[in-house]
């Protein structure tokens, strides 16, 4: 009969756990308001973030799927629903040919014009007692702890990683 793996509980990983728990509820305020903010444009959380992942440039939709950290199947439903909106459009790829590019459309601009103001508004007030530093240092945080995730699910399933002693 094999032993039950050994857990281990370390003060970085308890303090990986409050912070998991704080990003899963900052995600539902961010959703909630990110709604309010695009209300006027009939854009739903989703396809603005779809949306705003192809203003600076357009991408396939793998491409907006990784900047993301999506499922390319999720990402295609939702950009195929902004093109049939007429918010994006898909475009020739001149480095693939059949992953077509999505890029905005002038309907697209014109509600990112609508949710700017609004956004930048929103942003102001978050921040008025929150320093750009303090906010910097969180997000450096955040990327070394996305850096650490992806290394380990490119090296195989996040379980195996969970207890290493427990796979001698």
């Amino acid at each position: 009969m094999s032993e039950a793996p050994r857990l281990v509980r370390s003060a970085a990983g308890d303090a990986l756990t409050e912070l998991l728990l704080r990003v899963f509820r900052l995600n539902g305020l961010f959703l909630s308001e990110a709604e309010e903010i695009a209300r006027p444009t009939g854009l739903t959380p989703a396809r603005w973030q779809v949306l705003g992942a192809v203003l600076q440039q357009p991408r396939t939709v793998s491409g907006i799927a990784r900047v993301m950290g999506l499922t390319r199947q999720s990402v295609q439903r939702l950009a195929d629903a902004l093109a049939e909106a007429g918010i994006t459009e898909y475009v020739d790829n001149p480095a693939h040919r059949r992953a077509r590019l999505v890029r905005p459309t002038a309907a697209g601009w014109a509600a990112i014009e609508v949710i700017r103001p609004r956004q930048y508004a929103w942003t102001h007030q978050v921040t008025a007692d929150v320093g750009a530093e303090e906010l910097r240092a969180a997000v450096a945080t955040m990327e070394r702890v996305i850096e650490r995730i992806e290394e380990m699910e490119q090296r195989g399933s996040p379980g195996d990683a969970a207890a290493p002693e427990a796979r001698g």
